[in-house]
């Protein structure tokens, strides 16, 4: 998806002007600039936008959907919102996902349409190993002529207009009733978006997944559930994602969250009943940016309604 440091902004001197500088030394400099994928604080709710391994595993349809907007008050800085619906099929091991992921960063956007389809092999009694695939369609537009107010570089008077791609991605996941974890790629092609007129380019870059978790038992009203995300892309900062959460009396999720020389978070969630999980999140930068003034954090929401059939032997509400 988008790179965080491509971003228009609206606030005064030397800020402005050493941020627009930064945006058009990458482009005219570098004559690239990389995708990444969007950026999760609560990913182990939103498993199937990284793995698609992870369609069908819930057990019944399951839809979900998130908002995030980053960095709060810096006009043009990410917005990203998500759904995804995905389901078992049959009795035969498959699950399949539809998915729609939106991005925005100032005069760039892109929207990613997914399907992803599952394959589980029972291993053995509450063990699954799934493997799956995925495909997608890409719309990226990137609007360079907002930047003029900022620049008369003529390597910046070419949009990129609705530019259409393919791609695949692929990962396998593996879980029990207390564990899990997964390896993905969620977009192996590396496309490269070339004006002829321009001397710019947008490239998407494979992002490496790797998440794992698992969930104690404390007691018969209290859950705990550590987990870990990290994300490796060529040419861009490693990033590591380590939570914990408890849940309470199945009901209530309170948890903390540290993005590895990035950010600070917070997590509270509510299963209204065993089918409807609401799940709010707040993020505070460790970095230079995190203490500037015209930042507020980051504010993360997202709903996730199962269909839970009156067959299915699920007794409470899966922590993951």
């Amino acid at each position: 998806m988008l790179n965080s440091k491509l971003f228009k902004v609206n606030f005064d001197f030397p800020a402005k002007g050493l941020l627009v500088f930064l945006f058009v030394f990458v482009v005219a400099s570098n004559s690239l600039f990389a995708q990444q994928d969007a950026q999760y604080t609560q990913y182990m709710y939103n498993t199937v936008s990284v793995n698609p391994g992870y369609a069908g595993s819930r057990g019944q349809i399951s839809i979900a959907a998130l908002h995030r907007s980053q960095w709060l008050g810096l006009e043009g800085a990410p917005t990203t919102q998500t759904f995804n619906i995905h389901s078992p099929i049959g009795y035969n091991g498959l699950g399949m996902g539809l998915s729609i992921v939106n991005d925005k960063i100032g005069p760039t956007s892109e929207t990613n349409f997914d399907v992803d389809f599952s394959y589980t092999i029972m291993l053995a009694a509450e063990r699954r190993l799934s493997f799956g695939l995925k495909a997608s369609a890409n719309l990226l537009d990137v609007r360079f002529s907002e930047l003029n107010q900022y620049t008369t570089d003529q390597t910046l008077q070419q949009d990129i207009d609705n530019r259409l791609s393919p791609n695949i991605g692929a990962g396998v996941y593996y879980h029990t009733d207390k564990f899990y974890a997964g390896l993905s790629v969620p977009r192996i092609l590396e496309t490269s978006h070339f004006q002829e007129s321009s001397l710019s380019t947008a490239k998407e870059q494979m992002n490496f997944y790797f998440i794992t978790g698992y969930v104690w038992d404390l007691n018969p009203f209290l859950k705990f559930k550590p987990t870990l995300l990290t994300k490796v892309v060529q040419g861009a900062p490693l990033q590591v994602d380590v939570s914990a959460n408890f849940m309470f009396n199945e009901r209530f999720i309170i948890g903390g969250a540290y993005r590895w020389d990035a950010a600070f978070s917070g997590m509270v969630g509510f299963n209204i009943n065993s089918n409807f999980l609401i799940g709010l999140a707040y993020d505070r930068e460790t970095t230079e940016l995190g203490s500037a003034a015209f930042n507020d954090g980051s504010f993360e929401v997202i709903l996730r309604y199962d269909f839970i059939s009156t067959k299915n032997n699920l007794k409470s509400p899966r922590f993951f």
